[in-house]
């Protein structure tokens, strides 16, 4: 047997005094070797990142640090190595791509040039331009030339994530590190990405080390996984005998939170009909004093309908217009053509002080809940602001936001607390309670459980599905991923390029998609073959 690229060892990570627990990671031990994918998955706080953190060398210094056990980088101890030599390693032998590429790369520096740093930090010699050209067509970027001057902000999220992977494979590392690198991308995007990394560790011989929460891209990529929970590996092993075979109620649990392929159970819609889009239609012009004028027909009449009792799902990669038809639902923009029609009453051309008294009417759930909440405010002002400003006195708007967090799985005493106190599940409960304040009829939640765990996904699913059955609304649901789509959605519009291409009942869209882009959607799915599997241990569970 050839050495392992990484092993690690007994690792312990401690935690700061005060924590929920003291050790963010105890006693992890696994190997990951050339050519091979290992999979670590988990929840939130399961000790994953921290892992990755600690193998870069990268634990916040006075927070976090490593209490025993060794990680070795081809035998190299990186637990007692000093702050140069794990410099020296970090690009040449070991290197990390992050989920989040536009914080990862500089806004103020062209593509090109970032990626050439890696080059001259490590004392490269030969034609640096050259190297970097070869890599981004290694990585399939588009025009490799146009990028290396192109900006992140004038890049597509899959293309800052190519050329994350770029930056990551230009020395050639033994090791590579991916933190949840497809979470935030489409499922076509992603199902390209975990292809390209796949294909590169063929190639160059790299072993990967794949964070992720999703046993679908478990299925897709992994050789072997390593399932944790607070810290802990409570499961390994072959991936097929893990997904297949799991041991642990824990893994059977996140395999059960995975959303499958099959549709909800047709309803029929027989609520009053409260929004309808006719020849909705947005245009964007770009262009200044020195460069030409040009427009993005972002949204191409648009027609939909929805009454209350009913889930419309829009679905579609990132640019279809899926989230701008929704900012033009809730007036957040301008529509450029057609009509809006709220109880039958166009509020596309509304004036702004008729507007205001609609707007109460329908309310959004956006997909960053830690953005959407004010963090120098706690959760119980920000919910109580609302109806406050629409006339309700604080004793009222308290009231109805104790009775509020409590429907959505939060104890009332949590109103004194920051959004940073609560975990990410937490604070999209809370971003649903504010949206409820208001009393709306229509609700849109714009990806509002895609930067979740799937366990927690499912929860907020399933108390998206008790609010509109409770409260009888009428909700827009905005995703990328079918999968979410056909376990809370009654009908779907799927989008391409601003326009809809496919629209109809949920389990007849899936029963037999028509679009050719509908079923490019379908086989772009993670774990796709997986999925029977998923719904057997669903049933056990």
């Amino acid at each position: 047997m050839t050495e392992p690229v990484l092993s690690i060892e007994r690792l312990s990570v401690a935690l700061p005094r005060g924590a929920d627990r003291a050790l963010a990671v105890e006693n992890l031990s696994l190997e990951v070797r050339a050519g091979e994918v290992v999979c670590i998955v988990g929840e939130s706080g399961s000790g994953k990142s921290v892992t990755a953190a600690a193998v870069m060398g990268l634990l916040p210094k006075g927070q976090l640090r490593v209490t025993q056990g060794a990680i070795r980088l081809v035998g190299e101890d990186l637990a007692r190595a000093g702050r140069s030599r794990l410099r020296a390693l970090r690009g040449n032998r070991m290197a990390m791509i992050f989920q989040e590429p536009m914080t990862a790369l500089n806004p103020v520096h062209p593509i090109g040039r970032q990626i050439e740093e890696v080059l001259r930090c490590h004392a490269w010699k030969g034609n640096s331009r050259k190297r970097v050209l070869d890599l981004m067509a290694d990585v399939r970027l588009p025009d490799p030339l146009k990028i290396y001057h192109a900006y992140p902000h004038q890049l597509s999220g899959g293309q800052r994530q190519r050329v994350m992977i770029a930056m990551a494979l230009i020395l050639e590392p033994a090791l590579l590190i991916a933190d949840e690198p497809t979470t935030a991308l489409d499922v076509t995007t992603q199902a390209q990405i975990l292809a390209l990394l796949k294909d590169l560790r063929t190639k160059h011989g790299t072993g990967v080390l794949f964070i992720t929460h999703d046993f679908g891209v478990v299925a897709d990529i992994a050789e072997r996984v390593v399932v944790m929970k607070d810290g802990r590996a409570v499961e390994s092993g072959a991936t097929e005998d893990v997904l297949r075979r799991p041991r642990e109620d824990y893994t059977r649990m996140l395999i059960a939170a995975v959303p499958t392929l099959t549709p909800r159970a047709p309803r029929t819609a027989t609520g009053k009909k409260v929004l309808e889009t006719a020849g909705v239609t947005k245009v964007f012009a770009s262009g200044g004093l020195f460069q030409p004028q040009r427009e993005v027909r972002a949204v191409d009449s648009v027609d939909l309908e929805l009454r209350r009792g009913e889930t419309l799902g829009i679905v579609g990669e990132s640019g279809s217009g899926k989230s701008t038809v929704a900012r033009c639902v809730a007036r957040l923009i301008d529509p450029t053509a057609g009509a809006i029609l709220i109880d039958n009453e166009d509020i596309a051309k509304l004036s702004r002080e008729r507007l205001r008294l609609v707007r109460r009417r329908v309310q959004m759930i956006f997909q960053d809940p830690y953005r959407s909440l004010n963090p120098r405010r706690t959760v119980g002002d920000s919910i109580v602001e609302g109806p406050m400003n629409y006339g309700a006195t604080r004793a009222e708007a308290l009231q109805r936001a104790r009775e509020l967090v409590e429907t959505v799985g939060i104890s009332a005493a949590a109103l004194g607390r920051y959004p940073h106190q609560f975990s990410g599940g937490q604070r999209q409960r809370l971003c649903i309670a504010r949206a409820l304040a208001m009393e709306p009829e229509i609700l849109i939640a714009d990806e509002a459980v895609s930067a979740l765990d799937v366990s927690v996904q499912a929860q907020v699913m399933i108390l998206l599905e008790d609010i509109r059955d409770r409260f009888n609304l009428a909700m827009l649901f905005i995703t990328h991923d079918l999968r979410v789509a056909a376990r809370l959605c009654d009908r779907i519009a799927v989008m391409q390029k601003g326009r809809v291409v496919e629209h109809g009942p949920t389990a007849q869209i899936f029963a037999e998609p028509r679009h050719a882009y509908t079923r490019e959607l379908f086989a772009a799915i993670p774990g796709r073959h997986h999925w029977g599997a998923a719904a057997d241990l669903r049933t056990r569970a």
